[in-house]
């Protein structure tokens, strides 16, 4: 008898139950149909497609039990997808039914003036203003959201309306982030990856007895008008490539223009310093992952850059490395490097979906896939559309979209204006103030920046969205260590071609520069390494500089002072 939790099969479920270790909540795992009755407290937690959830549950004879279970009386909390088996159906899979223990339905956010998922850190707001049982939940903090998919807040539909407990708004569209009725709460947003303000809340619900839990009223449904700003923050994501060293051992590092070795310095018979030297080292994976979470970014990202890519599910120290990490921090964590179909040396065929559900397994939220994707969408322009079987399309169908990131590293391809009238003429940026009368466009490269390919930077973004990528890491090899800040005009030119979010990514120099980039090309994110671990800029800092700047950014506790 105890806590249990329900693994369906699909996403990253230990950052929850490192959440509940840190928290010292001992709790067991859902193993059969017979494990439901042993049960005094549930929580489900989980990302990915409607329909793989429910078929997931059902495969394992788990959705009757669930059902009975939450009918009994006996505490539930579902978080993401756990939410929303609980209404009847979703428009992302028609057809498939839900629990419909809520009468309503799950519909897609809409990406007119938006970019979908919504992903990041929202606020959200209590149905009743003088909420009693609050669970938790703060409205004065941000909480983790990552999602197509949403439960519209309709009072009109008062069956529904007496389940919500909180509601979020993302652009002009207000949605429920959570409900609580009788023995039931459930979350959109993931408190696991949502810092202290989720711990705190995990900690709140997990800590009443079973009788505080069971018996919650309905509440009332109330008007509630989109606000001018939606509650949404700009995120801050350090991120660390990772490589093992000339010893074998794994640390982080960064390279100027994507070379990672110290330059040996000029000897009396050479001209110029080369790039022979050891490989850089900034410091060990977890102590700096470990670091940043304290300081307050609002992801961290891994990337494997050259250790066991071609056998990526024999790299042990890698896994273990993504294990140790997300034990430690407690926000959304990207993996990347080797993420494709892979074959053993001794013949084993690996998928790239078999990868990824590695690393997610491993406490990987997302993973971030590079050289790869740029081979399928090629695959996808020259034969018009996706087979299905590259790795965004594979990942993405198992796990939802917001799982799959594609990192795109472009680099400038200067042309004549005048003459110029290739393929790739209506992307061109036409420079200004010092790169006045230059004009270029981007092309798209493979294996760390190498190799050049056929292909620019919008028709990867684009092909990359069409097959099923959530999110747009967007690197640029021009800027890339040179502390000049970001690239605007390729970020621009992404961002205005999708709708799904961007990441910008290589320049930073400043923490004025996280101000600019958001100011001027509207993206989601913004990402910097070197910068980081050489201690150049502190986290903190650049989101003070935000905050000045007017731009919606998560303070972190230690940081609220310094700007009061």
């Amino acid at each position: 008898m105890g806590l249990y939790l329900l693994d369906y099969g699909a996403g990253n479920v230990r950052s929850l139950a490192n959440s509940l270790k840190k928290l010292g909540y001992d709790f067991q795992w859902i193993s059969s149909p017979d494990d439901f009755a042993k049960a005094t407290k549930l929580v489900f937690p989980g990302v990915g497609a409607f329909k793989s959830a429910i078929e997931h549950l059902k495969s394992r004879e788990l959705l009757e039990p669930l059902r009975q279970y939450i009918a009994s009386g006996r505490p539930y909390f579902g978080i993401c997808i756990g939410l929303q088996v609980l209404f009847a159906s979703s428009a992302e899979n028609p057809g498939v039914e839900g629990l419909a223990i809520i009468p309503s339905t799950i519909n897609i956010f809409n990406n007119a003036d938006k970019s979908v998922p919504h992903m990041g850190w929202n606020s959200v707001e209590f149905v009743d203003p003088e909420e009693k049982t609050k669970e938790g939940v703060d409205e004065t903090s941000h909480y983790y959201f990552v999602h197509s998919y949403r439960a519209a807040y309709d009072p009109a539909n008062l069956a529904a309306a007496q389940w919500v407990h909180a509601t979020a708004q993302y652009g002009q569209e207000i949605f429920i982030a959570s409900v609580r009725k009788g023995n039931v709460f459930g979350t959109q947003f993931h408190p696991e990856k949502s810092g202290e303000a989720g711990l705190r809340l995990l900690d709140a619900w997990l800590g009443k007895s079973a009788e505080e839990l069971t018996s919650e009223p309905p509440r009332p449904a109330v008007i509630r008008t989109p606000k001018p700003r939606d509650g949404l923050t700009k995120r801050i994501i350090a991120c660390m490539d990772v490589r093992a060293n000339d010893d074998g051992d794994l640390v982080v590092t960064k390279g100027d223009q994507y070379n990672v070795r110290e330059k040996v310095a000029p000897s009396a018979s050479t001209v110029q310093a080369t790039s022979a030297g050891a490989v850089r080292n900034l410091g060990k994976p977890v102590a700096l992952a470990s670091r940043y979470f304290a300081a307050g970014a609002d992801e961290i990202c891994l990337l494997n850059i050259t250790s066991f890519r071609h056998s990526p599910l024999l790299d042990q120290p890698m896994l273990a490395v993504v294990r140790a990490a997300a034990e430690n921090i407690f926000v959304p964590l990207t993996i990347g490097g080797g993420i494709k179909d892979t074959v053993d040396p001794d013949g084993t065929a690996r998928s790239a979906l078999e990868v990824a559900g590695e690393y997610f397994r491993a406490g990987a939220d997302k993973v971030s896939i590079g050289s790869e994707a740029v081979f399928a969408v090629e695959k996808l322009r020259a034969n018009g559309r996706g087979d299905g079987t590259s790795a965004i399309e594979t990942i993405a169908e198992a796990y939802g979209r917001q799982a799959v990131v594609v990192s795109i590293d472009p680099k400038r391809v200067y042309v004549d204006l005048e003459s110029y009238n290739g393929p790739y003429k209506n992307e061109l940026v036409i420079g200004e103030g010092a790169e006045k009368e230059k004009a270029w466009w981007y092309q798209c490269t493979v294996s760390g920046g190498r190799q050049t390919r056929d292909l620019s930077a919008l028709q990867l973004a684009q092909g990359s969205e069409a097959l099923g990528a959530g999110e747009i890491l967007l690197n640029s090899i021009d800027r890339d260590g040179s502390g000049k800040g970001f690239d605007l005009d390729l970020i621009r030119l992404v961002r205005n071609a999708v709708t799904i979010p961007v990441v910008a990514s290589s320049g930073a120099g400043s923490a004025a520069h996280f101000a600019e980039v958001y100011a001027k090309t509207g993206a989601e994110a913004a990402l910097a390494a070197g910068i980081f671990h050489r201690e150049e800029v502190q986290i903190e800092e650049v989101k003070i500089t935000m905050e000045t700047a007017g731009i919606a950014t998560r303070i972190p506790p230690s940081s609220k002072l310094l700007i009061s």
